[in-house]
């Protein structure tokens, strides 16, 4: 259920009770003994049994751990979901997920995603039987040419990592879901759950890298995955105890304390993104900037239709060379030069060197992932500053001496 108002920038009203789900849903203080307000960090790894097989909810911390499950009843919560599990990393998720599939069956990715997530179907996931097509999947024609009858999952990112392109989950999951058992994973890691919730749009399966926007302080590695399905859910329980790759005690409550300020942290990194989007839009050093809050945006009423708002990640073109790009990354201050997105600190990356290296460079050229396409994730410092932290390395870039 949403609110009546809108939001900024005519984007839909924000999900009713969020920040009050995300502070009170799985942290009741009457669940503990000791009626603490914050979660305990239970660091046990075994728990003791009134009988042989008689356990109180918990036998082993990687089959489940109080702490974590703390973590995940929020997580449900704040997608609208019925239940959440948490993992080790993003990958962690994704390797899981992929674990529901067997040789012979089909993945139908998108192709501008994730280069870890690109990594991983086309040199792990293949290796096991596994058909792996990278398809444009914002053209849903095309989509609906790539499924065949082995196709078992499609995995899409929007926006998309590093080009911002922006999916229509609910077209997507009409097209998938009318071929049969197909399971859509919707990659949110770039919105998050304050700006989007792919399950009440179709999906069956919502995914994060935690590491970034839920998390948000760059301080925990952790994957999150979302559903509604009782028998998806139970199979990835089982996969999620059977391959063992969960997260540890402490970053389940580092995660949890994180959740507690995602929708201040959102409307902060809203609000200074669009300032930078905005002003690198008018600045005559840079070629082209690609922000789905922007109505130069090719998605953007799709994005105000399928999104409370945006985050802070950012893609631009810088005029001229790799040399200038190099120069105007080299010449910031206050914006890290970092892989990773989504902390409270301001980064910046070149993406052909960067984060998608390992992807082929005849893909990364057909994407337009090229040596001056510039990837900022806008922190919430002081926006002045930000902006004349980018106005000073433009110029700088540019300068007639700049090397």
């Amino acid at each position: 259920m949403q609110k009546k108002d809108v939001s900024p920038h005519g984007f839909l009203p924000s999900f009713q009770h969020f920040a009050t789900q995300a502070i009170h849903v799985g942290q009741e203080p009457e669940q503990w003994t000791s009626q603490a307000l914050v979660i305990p960090i239970s660091m046990s790894t075994t728990f003791k049994q009134g009988a042989p097989g008689k356990h109180s909810g918990f036998e082993y911390s990687r089959s489940g751990n109080p702490t974590r499950n703390c973590l995940e009843k929020a997580v449900a919560a704040l997608d609208g979901a019925k239940y959440s599990l948490a993992f080790a990393s993003g990958l962690a998720a994704t390797t899981t997920i992929t674990h529901l599939l067997k040789a012979g069956d089909q993945i139908i990715c998108m192709d501008d995603v994730y280069g870890g997530t690109n990594r991983y179907f086309r040199q792990v996931a293949s290796e096991f039987g596994l058909k792996i097509s990278f398809v444009d999947c914002s053209n849903t024609k095309l989509l609906e040419e790539t499924i065949t009858p082995e196709t078992k999952l499609v995995w899409i990112e929007t926006p998309t990592n590093p080009n911002l392109k922006m999916i229509d989950i609910e077209a997507c999951a009409h097209t998938v879901h009318k071929h049969g058992d197909i399971i859509l994973v919707v990659d949110n890691t770039f919105m998050s759950a304050y700006f989007q919730r792919p399950l009440a749009l179709g999906a069956d399966i919502c995914m994060y890298s935690a590491t970034k926007y839920m998390n948000g302080h760059s301080d925990v590695v952790m994957g999150l995955v979302s559903l509604n399905s009782e028998s998806l859910h139970d199979r990835l329980r089982f996969l999620q105890n059977s391959i063992g790759a969960v997260p540890s005690p402490f970053d389940c409550y580092l995660c949890s304390r994180g959740l507690k300020t995602l929708q201040i942290r959102m409307q902060k990194h809203f609000e200074n993104g669009m300032a930078v989007a905005q002003f690198l839009e008018s600045n005559p050093l840079v070629k082209k900037v690609v922000y789905p809050g922007l109505p130069s945006h090719p998605q953007h009423e799709l994005a105000k239709r399928q999104c409370t708002g945006c985050p802070g990640m950012i893609t631009f073109y810088i005029k001229g060379t790799l040399q200038h790009a190099e120069t105007f990354l080299k010449n910031l201050k206050l914006f890290a030069l970092a892989e990773s997105l989504g902390g409270y600190e301001s980064l910046a990356e070149l993406p052909a060197i960067m984060t998608h290296a390992s992807v082929p460079k005849s893909q990364r050229d057909a994407l337009g992932i090229s040596d001056t396409l510039i990837r900022l994730s806008v922190g919430l410092e002081d926006k002045e500053d930000l902006l004349e932290d980018i106005d000073q390395a433009l110029k700088a870039a540019h300068a007639p001496n700049a090397r």
